[in-house]
């Protein structure tokens, strides 16, 4: 929840690169000057909570991570497999989140379903998607460049867009195989391409209108919508790291120990 003025808002709970195309009309965009851009100033909150695709969750107020909850995404029998086992590690504690290790980005789309500060810094060349949640950055270039041809897979990924009036449509591929986007156990894989509608749709909603597409996971696209709502004026971003949170402690013979959900170790 933020807070308004002098506080800040609180930390909440491809082996093969498949280069996305812009659409031929993209292809060489023209850039809009600064008294064009959109006016996206301030700091935004994720509207709801984490679970990513809440249109199919199997209870509406179901909180990611609690045990049985689930969403459906186009998963082929490979995938939905796999996420259903990552729905019993949930349930017993032994799914392997890597956002509870610290320095972990998010990485995409995890990095637009966090419940802490977003703000966008946008120039006609760049548009910098700001999280609090351990400082991450993505830049989206809007200079027209398109995916490089040799680019590994990163966190994020490699992101590119171009402006349809004042809608920021993103083009993003090459990120990491194994992405987990909530912690109801969802995966996808590293040939997955996500493009973004991204505006603002009234004065206090920014809407992140996503398309999935996935060869190796899903059968097809998988649309999932994230808004954001603007903070109080005053409100600012700080970084925090997730060193603050203990949830490796060391025991009296040096051993680490890894905890459930329950604070209890799940080895001798």
């Amino acid at each position: 929840m933020a807070r308004p003025m002098t506080k800040a808002l609180g930390a909440v709970g491809a082996a093969a690169l498949a280069l996305g195309a812009l659409p031929a009309a993209a292809a060489a965009p023209a850039r809009p000057g600064w008294a064009d851009l959109p006016d996206w100033t301030g700091v935004w909150q994720m509207v709801g909570g984490t679970i990513f695709d809440r249109t199919t969750v199997n209870d509406p107020r179901a909180q990611a991570g609690t045990a049985g909850v689930r969403e459906r995404p186009p998963y082929n029998a490979k995938w939905e497999e796999r996420y259903v086992k990552n729905i019993a590690g949930v349930a017993d504690g032994t799914f392997p989140d890597p956002l509870t290790f610290c320095g972990i980005p998010g990485g995409m789309p995890r990095m637009v379903n966090q419940p802490d500060g977003y703000d966008w810094i946008v120039t006609p060349d760049q548009v910098w998607e700001t999280t609090e949640n351990a400082g991450g950055v993505r830049r989206i270039f809007t200079d027209g460049r398109p995916h490089p041809a040799n680019a590994g897979n990163t966190y994020n990924g490699h992101s590119i867009g171009h402006w349809e009036g004042d809608t920021l449509v993103v083009d993003t591929v090459g990120m990491l195989e194994g992405a987990i986007l909530d912690r109801t156990g969802i995966q996808l894989s590293n040939q997955r391409h996500i493009v973004e509608r991204i505006r603002r749709i009234n004065a206090d909603i920014i809407e992140d209108q996503m398309t999935i597409t996935d060869p190796l996971a899903l059968t097809g696209p998988w649309k999932v919508t994230k808004q954001f709502r603007k903070q109080p004026p005053g409100t600012y971003i700080f970084d925090y790291a997730c060193a603050e949170n203990n949830r490796n402690p060391v025991d009296e013979h040096g051993r680490t120990i890894t905890l459930d959900q329950n604070g209890k170790p799940l080895h001798d």
